[in-house]
């Protein structure tokens, strides 16, 4: 058994849903927020189902899949080192932006979270707009961290 691909697989996978769910509340979050000029009960019959939707998006894919992608990103990076012997890679500049990367989807996955108790308490001040302009955030942070780890490149 070839433990090191078997943890890549697993990694990218629990990837693959993190990101969905990354890309997919902020629209959540548009929609909720375009309902406020709506008639009731239009209004409070949308927003419950969406928050509904945004609830179950963070609890049921969103934080097991960031968690298994952190769990498996962690084994990757042991098994990488040679169980613990060569940790040498860690400090390439490769390296370094994947692991900045991860850190930066992971603030953002906790500023979602945040904000949707925002959201649910009324006091939320950011618009449609502000959730469409910012839904490719993690997209754009993946392209960075995806490039760095197949490419292996470095500076100078």
């Amino acid at each position: 058994m070839n433990w090191y691909d078997l943890a890549r697989g697993l990694h990218i996978l629990a990837v693959i849903a993190w990101m969905a769910g990354l890309l997919f509340l902020p629209r959540l979050y548009a929609y909720d927020v375009e309902q406020n000029g709506k008639p009731e009960p239009l209004r409070s019959e949308m927003q419950g189902l969406l928050r509904v939707w945004q609830a179950r998006l963070l609890g049921i894919i969103l934080r097991p899949a960031m968690g298994a992608a952190w769990a498996f990103g962690l084994w990757l990076l042991w098994l990488r080192s040679g169980n613990g012997a060569d940790w040498s890679f860690a400090h390439q500049q490769w390296m370094i932006a994947k692991l900045a990367g991860v850190f930066a989807l992971s603030a953002w996955h906790g500023f979602l979270a945040g904000e949707r108790k925002r959201i649910v308490a009324g006091a939320s001040t950011r618009t449609g707009r502000f959730w469409r302009m910012t839904n490719e955030i993690p997209f754009l942070i993946a392209i960075v961290m995806v490039m760095s780890v197949t490419l292996e490149w470095t500076f100078g």
